[in-house]
């Protein structure tokens, strides 16, 4: 698959553009190891998103919160429950940690989770609702919750 290569003008305008669901379908929220791929549109259906969510195979707390577009580029990632990450200059950034699409590096560069944004990361289903409005999605899909979010 060719790789696409957004200026960072277009990323920053793809990720204020309010997003909404692409149909009525309903979600469930993933278990262990499990991970849900959800379309989403802008409001003149003209670009197309997706918000994929995944949870770890062993330790429930781990996951990752991810809104892409163009099918391929990561626009905004949130890591939590797993390894800190490396970023190309060598910084060490703890996790938590949001990626945020940096032109001519893709998601490769990591910053840490604004407070102000996301309230409480440890519950997994509030950062879920914190994710979507940091991504502007302003009509979300519906995710049921499962047994363990």
């Amino acid at each position: 698959m060719a790789e696409i290569n957004l200026t960072q003008a277009e990323a920053d305008a793809l990720i204020a553009l309010e997003k909404h669901r692409a149909d009525d379908n309903q979600w469930d929220y993933p278990g262990l190891g499990g991970s849900i791929s959800v379309p989403l549109v802008s409001a003149d259906r003209r670009e197309q998103f997706i918000l994929d969510i995944s949870r770890g195979r062993i330790d429930l707390s781990k996951g990752t919160y991810q809104n892409r577009s163009r099918q391929v580029v990561v626009l905004v990632r949130l890591d939590f429950g797993g390894p800190p990450h490396r970023n190309p200059d060598g910084e060490e950034i703890g996790c938590p940690h949001l990626h945020l699409y940096r032109e001519g590096y893709g998601d490769k560069w990591a910053c840490a989770v604004p407070a102000d944004r996301f309230q409480n990361i440890g519950d997994l289903w509030r950062t879920l609702d914190d994710f979507m409005r940091y991504c502007n999605i302003v009509e979300p899909p519906t995710i049921q919750r499962g047994l363990f979010t």
